[in-house]
């Protein structure tokens, strides 16, 4: 079966560490994660190496609702974020391994995503579209500084 790889990079005006606390806190990745016209509800999040997360994206416009979880193979704090996902429908079959890798530059952090062993099922193009929509609301819940 052929597997899809996907290869993000961007560049955003804050740290690593709120980032990084971004793809591990149930509360933000709510805010974020899910393309544009979906919800996400996080089942269960044990954000450490061999713990594991659970979560379903909703289509809002349809109620049909696809879940998927796995398991934390690396955290190095504010640098990199290993897991794998698969999705609880016997139709999207596999493992997918994603790979975040923070650095901090000059002007925030650049952030390196790769998602390997996407079902075939679903197009690449498809893929790359979601990730840049989660991304560009990622940067609108961690670029603001707003004092207490």
């Amino acid at each position: 079966m052929t597997t899809g790889t996907i290869h993000l990079h961007r560049v955003l005006r804050a740290t690593p560490e709120r980032i990084y606390r971004a793809f591990l806190e149930p509360d933000a990745i709510v805010r974020w994660l899910p393309p544009y016209g979906f919800t996400c509800q996080v089942h269960h999040m044990d954000a450490r190496v061999g713990g594991t997360h659970k979560m379903s994206f909703r289509n809002f416009g349809t109620g049909h609702s696809h879940s998927f979880g796995g398991e934390y193979i690396e955290l190095v704090p504010n640098e990199k974020i290993r897991y794998f996902d698969r999705f609880d429908d016997p139709n999207l079959p596999g493992q997918m391994h994603v790979t975040i890798s923070l650095r901090q530059v000059s002007c925030g952090t650049d952030i390196a995503i790769v998602q390997e062993g996407v079902p075939e099922v679903i197009p690449v193009e498809m893929c790359y579209l979601g990730w840049q929509e989660s991304l560009a609301q990622l940067a609108r819940l961690v670029e603001p500084e707003i004092p207490d």
